[in-house]
């Protein structure tokens, strides 16, 4: 299991941040398609995915559902739903890639589609075909539907307390 403490950064991102980079990578991908269709990697390609389908006018979006992550923890692989096929024509997206350890399960199961995520850190970087912000790997990021506004200290006061 890895080290919840190697994450010494955090990266929010809003859901505007999140449509606007999404809708980035849609302008890269223009030039890679037409897809027959989409595979999300579950959860966090979900959104992005749907914000690709629009844009890229791809109207077959099916899932791999896979758990790895509780929180900062990443653990082992468990495919809970694959999907048929080696993947040729299709895209695939994630919202991130990390240390690549999902994203290698899932190009051997697709070998042949086009493989996207939003963000990229080095160490899973080299495992997909397209993304759109690169950050350090002892970056957390923290998607929209894994936060809610309120209230914080001023940063001079927290440092304070520290």
């Amino acid at each position: 299991m890895a080290d919840p403490d190697r994450y010494n950064k955090m990266f929010p991102v809003s859901w505007e941040q999140l449509h606007r980079d999404t809708r980035a990578l849609s302008w890269r991908l223009m030039e890679r398609g037409p897809f027959k269709g989409i595979v999300a990697i579950t959860r966090g390609g979900l959104v992005p995915a749907a914000i690709l389908a629009r844009e890229l006018e791809v109207r077959l979006v099916d899932t791999i559902c896979i758990a790895s992550y509780d929180w900062k923890s990443q653990g082992g692989i468990s495919v809970l739903k694959g999907v048929e096929g080696d993947g040729e024509g299709w895209l695939i997206v994630d919202d991130l890639v990390d240390t690549g350890t999902t994203a290698r399960a899932v190009r051997e199961m697709l070998p042949k589609a086009h493989f996207a995520t939003v963000y990229a850190k080095p160490s899973g970087r080299p495992v997909v075909d397209t993304y759109i912000t690169e950050v350090s790997q002892d970056t957390w990021i923290l998607f929209p539907w894994d936060s809610e506004i309120q209230y914080v200290q001023p940063l001079v006061n927290r440092r304070q307390e520290g």
